[in-house]
């Protein structure tokens, strides 16, 4: 089986159901880097995307200056394409929010939380073919909500506008790990390991979470990489 492949038609049926979601206010506009940066997202799935995997990390949703500017998971600029080699256009979305545009490569802004991530794994792994090789990255749900500038995670949307999003992200989730096959599958914080042991219920999987390295979660300030390396440890994940 060709995994990057079905990634990408999995990642493309996903896109494609979600398109239609209606979301209100307070959401003003919905991002879905799926579409717009799909270039930079479908390179990530098959340069690595290639399975299977011993480990899948899963996020909640992209970051207004990573995933949602270059469609590759906690996509801080410097580390898709300075670590990773990616390079590709990115269109804009159908409606910009005036204070979230896209830039694509061209964001100066980091996205802190990918900062973080990408770089506890270049640090342990030396180069990005030596991560993949047994580990894979994702989100759990592609979109990016907004309330005018402000940043919306799933979580805060209404029950009746969550039932339908979460629905067609955990068939996704399943079809991922389907594909990948991976032995963990790792949280990137509780709400995302909670939607992953939701979603995967029966699969012959085992589930564990690292901290949220978000800037906005003081623990994830005082030291983010040795206490997910900790964790990650005390699994057995890591030696």
């Amino acid at each position: 089986m060709n995994t990057a492949l079905e990634l990408e038609r999995a990642a493309l049926a996903l896109s494609a159901e979600l398109a239609g979601m209606p979301f209100a206010p307070p959401v003003s506009h919905v991002y879905n880097p799926l579409e717009y940066a799909w270039a930079p997202h479908a390179a990530y799935l098959q340069r690595f995307g290639q399975g299977p995997k011993k480990v899948v990390f899963v996020g909640m949703n992209p970051g207004p200056f990573g995933m949602v500017q270059i469609g590759v998971p906690f996509g801080e600029v410097a580390a898709v394409r300075d670590w990773m080699g990616i390079v590709a256009p990115v269109q804009r979305p159908a409606s910009e929010n005036p204070k979230r545009p896209i830039e694509g490569f061209e964001c100066t802004r980091s996205e802190v939380s990918g900062r973080r991530l990408w770089g506890l794994f270049a640090q342990r792994f030396g180069t990005a073919e030596a991560f993949f090789a047994e580990h894979f990255v994702a989100n759990y749900c592609p979109l990016a909500f907004f309330d005018a500038g402000r940043n919306l995670t799933p979580d805060k949307l209404p029950a009746a506008e969550q039932g339908p999003l979460l629905a067609a992200c955990d068939r996704h989730l399943r079809r991922l790990v389907e594909v990948l096959e991976p032995e963990w599958v790792i949280g990137v914080g509780a709400w995302a390991e909670g939607r992953a042991k939701i979603a995967l219920a029966g699969m012959p999987v085992r589930f564990g979470r690292v901290l949220h390295p978000s800037p906005a979660r003081p623990a994830a300030n005082r030291g983010w990489a040795e206490a997910a390396t900790a964790q990650l440890q005390a699994l057995g994940i890591w030696a």
